[in-house]
């Protein structure tokens, strides 16, 4: 018996099963690429693991091989697009802990005010709020990654329930300034928000 022909070589023309280990983690960058184009487009709830594997030029089956059902891809996917936030635990470490607020407050949107970073963020926010499944992986994203991580940072007590009061307090403003985009925080100067909002932020790590 021979061996099957290649697959054609026309743009677009989907891959059936298994690629070649050379090409496994190109193929796994792809669908991560398109999982997050297609989350940002249509949401959770209008994204599927086939329109997926569609946008990536691969057979529905790969997608399920490198991640599993669709949650499991969304999961995959906003954990590369979240990373940037969670390196703020790192971030706020080096500096005198009066100056904590300041440097996470800073830190958080400096990532929103960057259009690159800003994009898949909106997609994660957006998804989590209209669908429960995709809330309950961003919570628990937040939870074991960032939150959990900057309570470590914070020799002081119930560590954890300060980190997510700041937490709530810097979403909230990222979500009616990138989001919702309510005016005049919207076209705010950053400054005036990072000094309005630090002090805010510095009283829920490190308060009474």
């Amino acid at each position: 018996m021979t061996d099957a022909a290649p697959a054609g070589n026309g743009t677009g023309t989907r891959r059936r099963g298994r690629p070649p280990r050379t090409e496994s983690a190109d193929t796994r960058d792809r669908i991560l690429v398109a999982a997050r184009e297609e989350f940002s487009e249509r949401g959770y709830d209008k994204t599927s693991v086939r329109g997926i594997a569609k946008a990536a030029g691969v057979d529905p089956a790969l997608v399920h091989h490198y991640f599993g059902t669709k949650e499991q891809v969304f999961e995959a996917s906003i954990s590369v697009a979240f990373a940037p936030a969670l390196n703020a635990p790192s971030a706020i470490a080096d500096g005198p802990v009066d100056g904590v607020g300041e440097r996470l407050t800073r830190f958080i949107f400096g990532i929103w005010e960057n259009p690159t970073t800003r994009t898949p963020l909106l997609a994660i926010l957006r998804s989590a709020v209209n669908n429960d499944t995709a809330a309950a992986v961003f919570r628990r994203l937040i939870a074991s990654q960032l939150l959990r991580r900057l309570a470590e940072q914070l020799d002081v007590p119930d560590g954890e329930l300060r980190a997510e009061l700041a937490a709530a307090q810097l979403v909230g403003c990222a979500m009616l300034r990138y989001v919702i985009k309510v005016e005049p925080l919207a076209s705010a100067d950053l400054e005036q928000i990072v000094a309005r909002v630090a002090p805010v932020v510095q009283g829920h790590l490190t308060g009474p």
